[in-house]
Formats: structure tokens, C-alpha cells, sequence
């Protein structure tokens, strides 16, 4: 509660000079289009018993769980690691590791070649009146139809970090992330949030850095390995910002 109230004081502070997205407990501005970048989790059924995911999802459906975007919502899932793109559509409400940005069918990541050693995707909104989904939306329509008769090999998850399918992997690719917490307009503004949150947690590792012309982030990192930038990630959340991001570096 201590964490939440100081920072609440300090967004409000300077909500003037922070850019979207470092709101703290509210819903992120989503009128041009949420997006977020960061690592998704594969559904399977053994995640859903250990009820570490707590909705289905058929293997072979479009659906996707994102916990910031309303049900029914069209999204493009983008594998940033080989840039090869999907639409869905957002699924009920379920609970899932605050760590990861969405929860993904096996069809979705057999689709992109989602490296599971890397899930590394970008969810974004499509605002229902663009262009995009009207072009996007009856090959969406005629996939749903297919959707269940093209079975996929089965799923197997000994923990949460060693998964075994028929999902490709690209290997080769360096792991070396950042986690973006905000990007602010005025340097002082980022330095007084770094202070505030190094002075209110034991978070000791942020940094600035200046991205553009008068944008200025504070992150964490960067990380070599999935079990640092976990740890940083979980220990960063208990901070409820509500769009900490996964930046590849």
C-alpha cells in the first residue's frame, strides 16, 4: 500500500510530462490502440489443471487471453523475432504469471514459429473501424470455420520454461532484453521517479535513458537469461504500473 500510494503521488505530480502508458491502476489509453511487447505463454491443458491459466482455449482457435483488452477485441500478435504476423480475437477474462502479456493457442504460436525458448510477441488493438480490419476480417472469419479440422501434435509442459511441441525454434538469436517501466518527457521528471522508486523498494538497478528528442526511459536491465529478467519483472510489478514492457535489445 506504501509502494502504491507514494507513487501515486508522483503520476499525479507529473502527469503532465509523462507520456501514455505510466498510468498506475488505471486502464492504459487505448484510443490509438493498446499495444504491448513481452513474452506470451502457450496454452495447454496440463498449465490450465495446475490452474497456473485459468480459462480453456481450444488448440486450434484464434483466441488469445490479454488481460488489458475487453473480450471480443481483434488484435495482431506479432513474433518480433521473425516479424511474421496473426489476427485474433481477445477470449474471456482469465487469470495467467503477471510476467507474461498474453496467453496464446498452440495454432497462434505454430503459426508465427513462436520460439518457445524466446515467445518475444507485441499484441496490438485493431480499432474496429480501420482499414485494416475490414480488409483483415473475412479471412479472419473463413480461418475460425477451419479451425478445428486441422489437428496439431499435443503439448507437453514439464515446467514453465521447458516446453516440448512441434513449435519451431530460432536459434542463434541473442537473449539480451531491457524491461521498459516509462518514458518521460523531461529528464528531471525520469530522475525524480528512478529516486523515488530506488528510495520506496529495493529495486536498486534502473536506469535513464534518453530514446529522442525529449523522451527520456527509465528501464531495467539489460538481461542475459529468462530467469533474471523474470525475477526483475516480478519484483518491478508489485509497483502496478500497467504497461511495463519487454524491450529486445
Amino acid at each position: 500500500m506504501f509502494y502504491r500510494i507514494s507513487l501515486s503521488i508522483i503520476v499525479l505530480l507529473f502527469l503532465s510530462n509523462c507520456t501514455t502508458g505510466t498510468l498506475i491502476k488505471n486502464k492504459p489509453n487505448i484510443s490509438n490502440g493498446y499495444s504491448n511487447k513481452g513474452f506470451a505463454l502457450v496454452y495447454s491443458e496440463e498449465l490450465y489443471k495446475k490452474k497456473i491459466i485459468t480459462k480453456k482455449i481450444n488448440e486450434r482457435s484464434l483466441t488469445i487471453f490479454q488481460k488489458n483488452l475487453k473480450t471480443n477485441t481483434h488484435v495482431k500478435i506479432t513474433n518480433i523475432l521473425n516479424n511474421k504476423t496473426i489476427i485474433g480475437l481477445v477470449g474471456k477474462k482469465s487469470k495467467y504469471p503477471s510476467f507474461n502479456n498474453s496467453v496464446l493457442s498452440i495454432r497462434i504460436a505454430d503459426e508465427l514459429d513462436l520460439d518457445i525458448n524466446q515467445p518475444y510477441v507485441e499484441i496490438s488493438e485493431i480499432i474496429e473501424n480501420s482499414a485494416f480490419v475490414a480488409k483483415k476480417a473475412k479471412t479472419f472469419d473463413e480461418e475460425k470455420k477451419v479451425a478445428v479440422k486441422a489437428p496439431v501434435d499435443s503439448i507437453s509442459i514439464n515446467d514453465l520454461n521447458n516446453i516440448k511441441s512441434n513449435i519451431k525454434k530460432t536459434s542463434n538469436i541473442k537473449f539480451s532484453y531491457i524491461i521498459k517501466i516509462a518514458d518521460f518527457y523531461f529528464n528531471d521528471t525520469a530522475l525524480m521517479m528512478l529516486k523515488r522508486i530506488k528510495s520506496d523498494t529495493l529495486i536498486q538497478n534502473l536506469k535513464i535513458k534518453k530514446t529522442a528528442d525529449k523522451k527520456y526511459r527509465v528501464y531495467l536491465g539489460p538481461f542475459s537469461n529468462i530467469n533474471s529478467l523474470q525475477k526483475s519483472y516480478n519484483d518491478i510489478s508489485i509497483l502496478e504500473f500497467e504497461n511495463i514492457e519487454i524491450i529486445k535489445k
